[in-house]
């Protein structure tokens, strides 16, 4: 099995293990757990509100995960659903939620923003490219199973 792993898959597997438990400990140290950082970060990339189908697609988790966590934001009063076209969901921020955002993601994308202004424009573009190439080769194969 070793075989497998040359230096360079390493090396991309480490920063990738490390991008996530950096995403997890920004997450902890704002007061959110992953899954709900997850839901308040992609409805803030919408604006206020978004499809649940949205927050499914984009974060990743499992529909379990992502169902449990919004009943959690929904009883503390962050976020509320209402039917939207058949049976979609949408889902909405409250104003408590909105000034959460603004404490928490607003945070975390103003990291990001930085982390990211440290590229230069032609540095950014390669990484966009390149990892848009790296996903589409993995999701090609993926295709093949």
């Amino acid at each position: 099995m070793q075989e497998y792993f040359n230096s360079s898959m390493k090396r991309f597997n480490y920063l990738i293990s490390e991008l996530d438990n950096t995403y997890h400990e920004l997450s902890q140290k704002l007061g959110l757990s992953d899954s709900a950082m997850m839901i308040l970060y992609t409805i803030c990339n919408f604006g206020e509100s978004c499809l649940l189908s949205d927050i499914l697609k984009l974060s990743g988790a499992s529909k379990q995960t992502i169902s449990s966590a919004l009943r959690k934001l929904e009883a503390d009063g962050i976020v509320y659903l209402e039917s939207f076209s058949g049976k979609k969901k949408m889902v909405f921020l409250t104003e408590k939620g909105k000034l959460i955002t603004k404490k928490t993601v607003s945070r975390l994308i103003t990291f990001e923003n930085e982390a990211l202004s440290t590229f230069s424009e032609q540095e950014q573009e390669l990484y966009f490219v390149l990892t848009e190439r790296f996903l589409s080769v993995l999701k090609k194969k993926a295709a093949t199973l």
